[in-house]
Parts: structure tokens; C-alpha cells; sequence
């Protein structure tokens, strides 16, 4: 437990505003750890990547146990440490949510992430109260457990479109970020938003940590450092460029009968040599 405390907190500290703690999301062991290997200073998964890997889609599709077993065999092959998104928790009340967090713990990660979308609900998103709720359990078991767990409350009002225009959307981002710290979070991710003015006035009002989620046409690693951003994911976009090289290289195989999408490739003996066994 004196271990994963010193991890935990090594983890917390690396979220800095102007200094980011730059994520590369992985989805299983291998990915995990060429991720380790390019010089990650944490492995944070995804829980798409990871769903389509199980042959479920993303969308609190998988069970617990399902999802924290791929989180336990990444933390097993990592020696950096490792935060698990647990899409909305794997679980329907604030009590399941906490049996979650028992159960990252137990497999070895320091941090979650925990999102307020309500995955065929009557709205888009939890109700404020209601998500509050399964963070604070969260917190509690996390405390309770004596792990210092990084707890990252992401907010959905972009991805999922929640709010009538760009000043409405901010406001219920910016209440609900301080609702969810409030409640426990250690820090808020708000994916969908990458425009530069929006970036600043998050970092500016939420009074935590604020993590986006970047990928192709968002501002570089650096800028978003200026702005002050403390936490940069690629949520499932590695996972989308691998499977697109697999159908790329299928359909090249089956249709024009030649490998060039091959080339390239990952030799043999240093993907095998990545692990110990």
C-alpha cells in the first residue's frame, strides 16, 4: 500500500497548468507499454480502444470485471503509473461507483477518470446532484483505502453537444465543473473543446486541474501549455489510427493480393523483447 501511495502521489503531482502531463492512451498491454517505452511519463487507457478490444463497443457496454482485468494486465506490464477510465463508473448508484474505485485500486491503477454522460438515459448527461453523488463515493473509497487516487471528472456538455450555443455550454461546464470538485474530483476533462478562447477560460474559471482531449486540428502540446492546460489525452485516437492500418492492410492483402500497408511494421524481436515473459 506504501507503494501505490508514493504512485499515486507521483501521479497527482504531474498535473502542472503550463505544464501538462501529456497522456498517449492505450488499450492493452502492448500498447501500454511502447507507450512507457516512447518516454510516457503515465499510462492513462481508453476505455473505446479498450471495449473494442474486448469486442464490445465503448458506451458502459463492458461489465467491471471485464474492463478492470485489461486494466490489471496493463498496470501489470507498466512500471509507470497507470489511471483506468471507468467511462461513468460500471456501476447504477454512487455505492457500485465506490466498489469501482476499490477494484481499480486493488489491480494497481492511481487515478480514474469518471464521466457525468448518461449512456441511454432520458438526457444526455447526469443530472449535477446525482453525478456529485457518485464522485464524492468515489473519493470516499478511494480515502477510505488510504490511496491518494486521482479522481477526473469528465464533463460531457461538448462531446455530447449539451447547451444552446457556445456561452450556455460554458456556463453548465463551468457549474458543473465546480459541482464535481466539490464533491471529491482531484481535476475535470472536458473533451470535445479544443479552440484556444475556450481552453483559456476553463483553465481561467474551473479551479483545478483541466484536462482536453487533443488529436488532429487541435493546437499543439506547446500551445495548450501556454494556456495553461494541466492534463492532455488522445482519448481513443491511437486505438482509431491502429485499427485504421488494419483495414487498411486487410483490404490491400484481399483485393490487390500485395503488403505494402506492411511496411514499416514493428520489427518481431522488438515488440517481443517488450516483455519479460
Amino acid at each position: 500500500m506504501t507503494q501505490q501511495y508514493d504512485t499515486a502521489t507521483a501521479f497527482r503531482d504531474l498535473h502542472v497548468p503550463g505544464k501538462p502531463l501529456v497522456l498517449p492512451n492505450a488499450w492493452d498491454a502492448a500498447s501500454a507499454r511502447l507507450v512507457e517505452a516512447a518516454g510516457a511519463a503515465a499510462v492513462a487507457t481508453t476505455s473505446a480502444g479498450l471495449a473494442w478490444a474486448l469486442g464490445a463497443g465503448d458506451g458502459d457496454r463492458l461489465t467491471r470485471d471485464e474492463a478492470l482485468g485489461a486494466v490489471a494486465r496493463i498496470a501489470d506490464t507498466v512500471s509507470v503509473p497507470v489511471t483506468a477510465d471507468v467511462e461513468s463508473g460500471y456501476a447504477e448508484d454512487a455505492a457500485g461507483v465506490a466498489d469501482t474505485v476499490r477494484a481499480v485500486l486493488a489491480v494497481g491503477a492511481v487515478g480514474v477518470n469518471i464521466e457525468d454522460a448518461s449512456h441511454g438515459g432520458d438526457a444526455p448527461l447526469r443530472p449535477v446532484a446525482e453525478q456529485a453523488e457518485r464522485l464524492t463515493a468515489a473519493r470516499g473509497a478511494a480515502d477510505a483505502a488510504g490511496v491518494p487516487l486521482f479522481v477526473n471528472a469528465r464533463i460531457d456538455t461538448y462531446l455530447r453537444g449539451v447547451g444552446e450555443g457556445p456561452r450556455e455550454r460554458l456556463a453548465l461546464t463551468l457549474e458543473r465543473a465546480a459541482a464535481f470538485l466539490a464533491a471529491g474530483a482531484d481535476g475535470v476533462f472536458v473533451p470535445g473543446v479544443v479552440d484556444p478562447e475556450t481552453v483559456a477560460a476553463l483553465v481561467a474559471k474551473v479551479d483545478g486541474p483541466v484536462n482536453v482531449m487533443a488529436g488532429p486540428g487541435a493546437p499543439p502540446v506547446a500551445r495548450l501549455a501556454e494556456l495553461g492546460v494541466a492534463r492532455i489525452s488522445v482519448g481513443s485516437g491511437i486505438a482509431q489510427a491502429a485499427h485504421a492500418l488494419v483495414r487498411a492492410a486487410a483490404r490491400e492483402l484481399l483485393t490487390e493480393g500485395t503488403y505494402e500497408s506492411l511496411a514499416g511494421g514493428l520489427d518481431f524481436g522488438e515488440l517481443n523483447g517488450l516483455f519479460g515473459r
